[in-house]
């Protein structure tokens, strides 16, 4: 992983495949395969907005393997 930038509320990364398949399998598993007591508390968001970041981690990794 590599920082192509930094401000206050948003960063800039590149990520390579295998990064994001890792944290593609560590969502879907905190969204889908355990339950946690109070989610939003330990995890700093909702489990909708996990979910919609599992979601758009997939569409990336679809494109990407579309151009394999």
């Amino acid at each position: 992983m590599n920082t192509l930038g930094i401000a206050k509320h948003k960063v800039t990364l590149e990520v390579t495949e295998t990064e994001l398949l890792v944290l593609n399998s560590a969502l879907n598993e905190v969204c889908n395969g355990i339950d946690i007591p109070e989610f939003e508390t330990r995890l700093g968001a909702t489990l909708t907005e996990v979910t919609v970041l599992l979601d758009e981690i997939g569409e990336v990794l679809d494109k990407m393997d579309a151009l394999a």
